[in-house]
């Protein structure tokens, strides 16, 4: 008992998140076990995590610095256009496009994102633009461009060789999409646990002034946070562009709200200097599992998701606020006679 007890308090965010799922997936056992619990549900659900999910696990990097990358959805929906553009170009709306072509598609996403980067990181490293407003910023200037490129529509007519690429399941089970995800998780995974970039990244969002005087260079660091989240954004576009088969401006909305609260939720503060990968992974399956079982309640409207997201995101703000608060020291005077 007091090695599950030490266990829970080396870790209350992780054990807080197992045990909502443990007692969401009893819920659904009990009211839509035959709609939950089949296998294409689950294929499904595997299949839809790498859109937010890898956005996701750009942006805990930036808030981690204690700042917050609101362009997330702009970088993956420009990307996405950009490429299947490109596509066009190159081959033609109804041409073939090799297989090995899908590197060159990846490249110049990662570019975009590298180029997206790199300006946010400008914005708040070299003109100290607050992030929040920097990147909200951005991203309101790429939907804008996103939508004068396209004027306002989906473009669905593109070689469709890449998105048939990365929709197949590996194995029968393994959506594709999912390995790109998993191997993005391990080199975020590594960079956190295994470099010291992680240790100066913690530093910064701990107290970037410590971090500075202590010999960190911080505007790399920003720049390299920055660089990759908007590069982990631009590959969630080329999954939502294998998932919708198009590209279009507005595609993903509600994903920045879901991004933030997936962070906060595992265990990512919203001040700067704490987070683990393994928390916001069980995050983004635990956020899957309630809007997958919302969705098996044909009474409970769609537009309820959202509503639903919004509270617990408000909640888990409150709980991370009193659980970063320092605890009271009681002291007890001692009487003389």
């Amino acid at each position: 008992m007091s090695k599950i007890k030490k266990a829970y308090n080396s870790n209350k965010e992780m054990a807080r998140l197992l045990i909502i799922m443990i007692v969401w997936l009893i819920f659904m056992l009990l009211t839509q076990s035959q709609k939950f619990f089949t296998g294409v549900n689950f294929l499904t659900m595997a299949g839809q995590i790498p859109e937010y999910g890898l956005m996701v696990l750009g942006g805990m990097l930036v808030m981690m610095t204690g700042g917050i990358d609101l362009s997330l959805v702009g970088v993956a929906n420009f990307a996405s256009i950009i490429c299947v553009l490109a596509l066009n170009y190159t081959f033609g709306a109804d041409g073939n496009m090799p297989i090995y072509f899908s590197i060159v598609v990846f490249l110049l996403a990662i570019l975009i994102g590298t180029l997206v980067g790199i300006l946010n990181a400008f914005l708040v490293a070299k003109l100290n633009v607050p992030p929040i407003l920097a990147t909200l910023g951005v991203n309101e200037f790429l939907t804008g461009l996103s939508i004068v490129i396209t004027g306002g529509a989906a473009i669905a007519e593109f070689p469709k060789q890449f998105s048939n690429l990365f929709s197949i399941n590996l194995f029968s089970f393994l959506p594709f999409k999912l390995v790109v995800f998993l191997i993005v998780a391990l080199i975020i995974w590594l960079m956190l646990e295994k470099s010291t970039y992680g240790t100066k990244l913690r530093l910064y969002g701990t107290n970037p002034h410590v971090a500075k005087y202590s010999g960190v260079d911080t505007t790399k660091l920003l720049f390299k946070t920055y660089i990759t989240s908007a590069i982990c954004a631009a590959m969630g576009g080329l999954m939502m562009m294998v998932t919708y088969s198009s590209v279009r401006a507005d595609y993903g909305l509600n994903y920045t709200m879901q991004a933030i609260l997936i962070m906060v939720l595992g265990g990512v503060s919203p001040n700067g200097g704490k987070g683990k990968l393994s928390g916001v992974l069980v995050s983004i399956v635990l956020l899957k599992f309630i809007e997958s079982g919302i969705n098996r309640f044909r009474s409970v409207s769609t537009y309820y998701v959202t509503l639903i997201w919004g509270v617990v995101l408000i909640l888990a703000l409150i709980i991370d606020y009193f659980g970063s608060q320092p605890k009271k020291i009681r002291t007890t005077k001692s009487s003389t006679n």
